[in-house]
């Protein structure tokens, strides 16, 4: 016979959201029964390896007009309630103070993910919250008084459910997409889902993938079918052996996956001089009278791989002087160093994205609590909502934020 535990709390998902979830309801109600469930076999994996085993853990400006997915208004009423000055405080408060660097990205001072787990841990078991795993919940539903998990370990019933499963991004951590079933047995939405902050491919023989290894910084636009300018992203870029990757592609991977799956002519073009329009190129270019026009970008700071793949993409000579280009040669090359146009052909998937785009609409919750508005008792948080931000901490502060609101507002 199935056993049956009783309690009155379940926080399924021990990421970010579920252990900042079950650690503000532990604290706001310390007289309650919290059982914080998870899969994995290793607790707090997304954190472990985020900024390359760093852990950025926010930003120092967190601004919600960066987040896509839901309205503004929504995620900055979440954002407000748990902002980037009290998570600092809570973390300091736990022995895990934060370093500013020049991007704006705060880390920990000792440059370690693992502390910032271990002191989630602590905060944990401090506030006496039962912590069990590898405990894999593969179906959810309805009580007379409450809620039911259960797995292959038996079955849990609760009297109020937070679910802070995460997306579908890195699936190894325990992330699959499961989380949007539980939801939809509830009567939720679910908004399509796509990799966010993912790299993008090109194909093989695309002239960049030879310049695998060089990294600088960029502006990637993205551009409808029409031709027209609807985002763009500066930052570093880094070529692959299968296409692009680093902050400017991540960022703008996701806006790109969107307009494509509505606007199939949607595209990218990349500016390998970013502080540089066409029109300043074109006419630095004309300037240069009889001087070496390549040895005139490898002053623009290109490295000299990519400025010989320019000239080979325009089927320039490599000697070629300022006075000696045609016009139609100029503007070929000018075009080519501030809007080439990408030749996406896919991307790398949830294997490696950082966050899941998509998922259940703030306007489907009571954002004063993240408590389902058709199903009271039920609470979401963190990645299984529609909400994704940029790169350098604002994915992990929408977790931080979002959970500190279940778990103080728990019934």
């Amino acid at each position: 016979m199935q056993s049956i535990e009783q309690c009155d709390v379940v926080v399924v998902g021990a990421g970010a959201a579920g252990l900042m979830a079950a650690i503000w309801a532990g604290r706001t109600h310390p007289g309650r029964s919290i059982v914080l469930l998870d899969g994995a076999r290793k607790i707090g994996a997304k954190i472990l390896v985020a900024g390359g085993g760093r852990c950025n853990v926010t930003h120092f400006e967190v601004d919600p007009k960066k987040y896509a997915g839901s309205t503004k208004s929504a995620i900055s009423k979440v954002l407000r309630r748990f902002d980037v000055p009290e998570t600092t405080q809570f973390f300091s408060e736990l022995g895990v103070d934060l370093k500013r660097e020049e991007t704006g990205k705060l880390f920990p001072t000792t440059d370690s993910a693992r502390d910032v787990v271990d002191a989630l841990l602590r905060a944990v078991e401090e506030a006496n919250i039962r912590i069990q795993f590898p405990r894999r919940v593969e179906s959810v539903g309805s009580t007379s008084t409450g809620f039911f998990v259960e797995g292959p370990w038996g079955r849990m019933e609760c009297g109020q459910l937070v679910l802070a499963t995460g997306g579908k991004s890195l699936p190894k951590s325990g992330s699959d997409g499961k989380g949007f079933d539980f939801v939809r047995s509830f009567g939720h939405h679910v908004t399509e889902t796509f990799p966010a902050l993912v790299p993008l491919n090109l194909p093989k023989s695309d002239p960049i993938c030879q310049l695998s290894g060089i990294t600088l910084p960029t502006t990637i636009r993205l551009h409808s079918s029409t031709g027209k300018h609807i985002i763009e992203f500066t930052n570093s870029t880094l070529c692959t052996h299968f296409g692009l990757s680093g902050p400017s592609v991540l960022d703008i991977s996701r806006y790109y996956l969107d307009s494509k799956s509505k606007d199939s002519g949607a595209y990218l073009s990349i500016n390998w001089l970013p502080s540089k329009t066409r029109n300043d190129l074109d006419l630095e270019i004309q300037a240069l009278g009889h001087r070496s026009v390549r040895k005139y970008l490898r002053h623009c700071s290109l490295a000299e791989r990519l400025v010989n793949m320019l000239f080979t993409y325009c089927d320039l000579d490599l000697e070629v002087m300022g006075d000696q280009l045609q016009r139609t040669e100029r503007r070929k090359l000018v075009q080519a160093a501030t809007e080439m146009r990408l030749n996406i052909t896919g991307n790398r998937g949830y294997t490696f994205a950082e966050v899941t785009a998509g998922g259940v609409p703030l306007n489907e919750l009571n954002v004063d609590r993240m408590e389902s508005r058709n199903c009271p008792g039920l609470y979401l948080c963190g990645e299984v909502c529609d909400v994704d931000g940029p790169i350098g901490g604002f994915n992990f502060q929408w977790a931080w934020a979002s959970g500190y609101v279940v778990g103080t507002s728990l019934r």
